[in-house]
Parts: C-alpha cells; structure tokens; sequence
C-alpha cells in the first residue's frame, strides 16, 4: 500500500508540474494576443468595439481565470485551484459557439479595413510570435480544453480515493468532460450543417430540401441499382441522411449550368424500410443489399465486399 501511495504521489506531483509549466506557456501565448491586438486596437480604435468584441471573445476573461489558475497550483493548492477554475469553463463552451462568427468577422474585416490588414501583418512578424498566424492563436482555449480534460484525469487517477482533494477532482473532471462534450457538439453540429448545405449544392434545381433542422448526414457514395425486371444495371449517386436515403444520376455533361450537379431520381424515407444483405456474408467479390419500403423494394450492390458491409451497418443504423 505504501509502495502504490508513493508511485501515485510521484506520478501526481510529476502531472501537476506539467500542468503548471504548460499553464505558464499557454498565458504567454494568451498574453501575445491581449498585449499585441486586443489593447493596441482598442487604443487606436483600428476596429470597431463591436468587431474587437467578436473576433476575440472572453480572452481578456480567460486569462484571468488561468492567471488564477497558475497561481494556485504554483502555491500547490491543486484541489482548491481547480475547483475554483472550474466555475470559468463555461467561458469554454461560449468562446467555441462564437468561433464561426469570430472567423467571419476577422476575415471581413481583413478584406474591408486596409489599415487593420496592415496591422494584423506587422504583428505577426515580431519575433515573439514566431511565425504563427493570429488564426492559429485564437484556437488555443480550445486546444487547451483538451489537454485540461487529460490533466485532471491524470491527476485523479493519482490521487488517493479517501483524500478531501479526491473528490474536488473528480468535480474537475465532471466539469470539464461536460464542456469538452458542449464543445464537440458545436463542432459536429457545424459540420453536419456544411455536409448537408454540400450536398444541397451538388443537386440539380431546389426540388429536394435537403437543409432541414434535426437531419444529420452519415455518407455518400456510388452503388448499382439492380431493376426488377431484365435491364442493365443504373449506376446511382447515393446520399443516406438519419431520415432518408437519396438517389442521384449525373446530370448530362454538356449541360450549361448543371454539368457538374446531379439530377435526384428517388427520395426514400426510412421510418418504414428493412435493410437485409442478400449475399454478401461470405468473402466472395462484393455484395447485394435489399432495402424494403411499403411500396417498393430497391436492390443495391457492389462489387466491393468492405463497401456493402459500410453501407449495411450504416443504413442499419440509421432505421434505427
């Protein structure tokens, strides 16, 4: 028991060290931003307080709460130091819902305003930002969102379970695994959003809606729909939703407009399909997919084995 004390105790103060120096590293890099940009427009007024105000976000507030943050754990007051932090996550979760419209903006402004072009420009070749971009710098809360979640993990797992810090880390743990999650929804809510407004693009005319709230995208790719009655087989451009499934055909390519779209031949809803393999099971070359609708049944295949068993577990999953 002892011998497993002192191995965790070693391994704690060894991550709380690291915390603390990387901690350090990242006000620096904060630091850089606040110092650089955000005091030097506000006193020349290059931006307007509205535009300053997104483009950066809670950073002046973000410091502080690292600069606190720092203090604490150079005193070696590890559980009350991120207990108290941890009352600032939030601030986390804000400045991801903010990114997209902080990016907009300074993108904007960048092509309106020449003299904060040239502003931005200069800055960045001091040698204290080594290089970087500001765009590089503003993505650091939440690069630094992540190593906190595996910090304090770390240092749970090193800490004794009968000690009154024991618990404060396992409230630290809690609150920043529940803001990381915040933060990844944001992104792949952001994602889908792109994914569903591309492929929105890639169909011909405005027929079919593909941009409607509560659908997500799953995948995309190229099957052979087999007829029921003796003709060739249709190469068709399929698109599977959490709702539907879309077929699609090229549209001709000597078309005017539309030579690089495609032409949506069937909308399918899932609430009512059943998905079965019909062969496919065995290693041989590809496989043929059954999908069942009240009114129609479509025959799917491939000639690539891995690719309908994607297809099979990906349908599957989105009926149900």
């Amino acid at each position: 028991v002892e011998d497993q004390r002192a191995r965790w105790e070693r391994k704690r103060s060894r991550t709380a060290k690291e915390l603390l120096e990387t901690e350090h590293k990242y006000l620096e890099q904060l630091d850089l931003v606040l110092t650089y940009f955000v005091t030097i427009l506000k006193a020349k007024g290059t931006l307007k307080p509205a535009a300053l105000e997104t483009i950066f976000g809670p950073l002046e507030t973000l410091y502080s709460a690292s600069h606190v943050l720092s203090l604490h754990l150079e005193k070696g007051n590890l559980g009350p130091g991120l207990e108290n932090f941890c009352q600032s996550l939030d601030l986390y979760g804000h400045y991801a819902e903010n990114l997209e419209q902080a990016n907009k903006t300074l993108k904007e402004q960048l092509r309106k305003n020449k003299s904060f072009r040239r502003f931005k420009k200069l800055q960045e070749t001091r040698p204290q930002f080594q290089g970087r971009e500001l765009e590089d710098l503003l993505l650091l809360p939440l690069q630094r969102l992540r190593q906190y979640k595996h910090f304090f993990r770390d240092l749970l797992e090193n800490t004794s379970p009968d000690t009154a810090e024991y618990q404060k880390l396992a409230k630290a743990v809690k609150s920043v695994s529940e803001v990381s999650q915040w933060v990844q929804d944001i992104f792949d809510k952001r994602e889908n959003s792109l994914q569903l407004l591309r492929v929105q693009k890639l169909l011909k005319g405005q027929k079919t809606q593909v941009l409607t709230p509560g659908r997500w995208y799953i995948r995309e790719g190229w099957l052979l729909v087999v007829p029921s009655k003796g003709e060739e087989l249709k190469r068709r451009m399929f698109f599977l939703f959490s709702d539907i499934l879309i077929a699609a055909k090229p549209c001709h390519p000597l078309h005017p407009l539309n030579s690089n779209k495609l032409s949506c031949q069937a909308v399918y809803p899932l609430h009512q399909c059943s998905v079965d393999k019909v062969f496919g099971h065995t290693q041989s070359q590809g496989g043929l997919l059954s999908l069942s609708f009240p009114h129609k049944t479509l025959l799917l295949m491939s000639t690539n084995q891995q690719e309908v068993h994607d297809w099979y577990r990906s349908l599957t999953a989105a009926v149900r």
